[in-house]
């Protein structure tokens, strides 16, 4: 399966990178692979790994149709660079159109509400990712979307998830975004979302459902220091579990080093609450480089506590 599966991959690199020259098509991607030490305290299980952390390749272009409108497309894929799992699998993948409406798309992709958290979560893809302590972070497929152009900074986007993805029942994801999740065109970024009957899990807890989630978040620059905080409340469909919860990060850059840190929480009610942070530095090597070293731990009330060690490379193409 993993040969079938690469030699197919290899071929539609092959007929991408052929095209390219005939159609606007930007090939991208970005490697982060670290060498950590976890330790599960109430186990006892410590080992050592090489890790992958949602390195990606991806394809995406777009093409004028008239002055007014123009066809975009994406087909973006996770690679494991440690081979531990099949080499190849897909992450978002859309075709759509774009014009003074805004954009209009159709495929696999990112929620409106996973994509309002922005940079604010400064250890993403990392062992504590703000997906594991919440749900949310949802790349649905079988979806419709829509995304507002931007009216004074502020933008609206719509997510609506086909009957098939969600037992029969319609799921759909909306959110108001202002400014810039980069803070280079905007000092501030701010988003509210909410997501109506949208399946998705909370790690931690090993829960999977369909929820009712809200989430606000802000972001901003104080002297030299970003600043971000969410607020993040979800309801099982189903069930009625409820869960809130908060998170607040931080990071300085000094030369070509950043240092940051991170802290969450997440209380499910009447179950336990579950503290995770992070600390971490990085060091540009160059523009699209980056070494760096972290340090995680996910705190339980009642159940096993978590930390993990690593040092990684990143490089972005």
């Amino acid at each position: 399966m993993k040969l079938t599966k690469s030699a197919i991959a290899l071929a539609l690199l092959s007929s991408f990178s052929l095209s390219a020259a005939a159609a606007d098509v930007v090939i991208y991607g970005k490697v982060n692979v670290t060498f950590q030490y976890s330790d599960d305290k109430e186990e006892g299980n410590r080992f050592t790994e090489v890790k992958s952390n949602a390195s990606r390749i991806g394809f995406k272009g777009d093409h004028s149709i008239n002055d007014d409108l123009m066809v975009v497309y994406q087909a973006e894929f996770q690679v494991d660079i440690d081979g531990d799992d099949d080499n190849f699998t897909e992450r978002t993948q859309f075709l759509g159109l774009q014009g003074n409406f805004g954009k209009v798309y159709l495929g696999k992709m990112d929620t409106m509400l996973k994509q309002s958290q922005g940079k604010v979560d400064l250890f993403n893809d990392l062992e504590t990712d703000i997906k594991v302590l919440w749900t949310g972070e949802n790349r649905s497929s079988n979806v419709l979307a829509y995304m507002s152009p931007s009216f004074g900074g502020f933008k609206f986007g719509a997510t609506y998830l086909a009957e098939e993805q969600t037992n029969d029942d319609r799921g759909y994801s909306v959110a108001a975004f202002y400014g810039d999740a980069n803070l280079k065109k905007s000092k501030f970024y701010a988003s509210l979302a909410h997501d109506s009957n949208v399946e998705g899990e909370t790690r931690a807890f090993g829960e999977k459902g369909s929820y009712d989630t809200t989430r606000a978040t802000v972001q901003t620059k104080v002297a030299g220091v970003k600043l971000g905080a969410i607020y993040h409340t979800q309801e099982d469909v189903e069930t009625g579990a409820e869960l809130d919860g908060y998170m607040v990060s931080a990071s300085y850059a000094i030369d070509q080093w950043t240092l940051k840190g991170q802290y969450q929480v997440a209380d499910m009610k009447g179950v336990e609450e579950k503290t995770g942070y992070s600390i971490g530095a990085d060091y540009r090597l160059a523009k699209p480089t980056k070494a760096f070293v972290f340090y995680s731990a996910i705190d339980s009330d009642n159940s096993d506590d978590k930390e993990w060690l690593g040092v990684g490379l990143e490089h972005k193409f």
